[in-house]
């Protein structure tokens, strides 16, 4: 079993490629700041996505999407407010949980997109 830093690079990646194929762009992706990290940034229509992917296995006891509490959306709303101050739009903001669940063998089981997460 690979490291928790190694699946969730693998959920990543995986939710670029589905991202992809549902028609949104990927404009950026890992953007660090002091506040911490926005995974992917995409843009699709009228809006620019802040997409956080947690990973798990398939027998977590929470789902991937609890992990993005009140602290960490503050975080993510801070480091978007960042981005955007860097890199002006006109496209609305967005901000989707990515949930992935992987089996043992770190095989992608499920992805659970859910936009407008909070």
């Amino acid at each position: 079993m690979q490291s928790a830093s190694v699946r969730g690079k693998i959920g990543e990646r995986c939710v670029a490629r589905y991202l992809r194929d549902k028609k949104y762009e990927i404009i950026g992706a890992n953007f660090h700041t002091r506040f911490g990290e926005i995974d992917i940034i995409a843009t699709k229509g009228k809006y620019i996505a802040f997409v956080e992917v947690k990973t798990r296995g398939e027998n977590s006891l929470f789902s991937p999407a609890q992990a993005v509490d009140a602290v960490k959306q503050q975080k993510l709303q801070k480091t978007a407010l960042l981005y955007l101050s860097k890199n002006k739009t006109d496209l609305q903001p967005r901000f989707d949980v990515a949930e992935v669940i992987m089996d043992s063998k770190e095989k992608i089981l499920n992805i659970n997109y859910i936009e407008n997460a909070f």
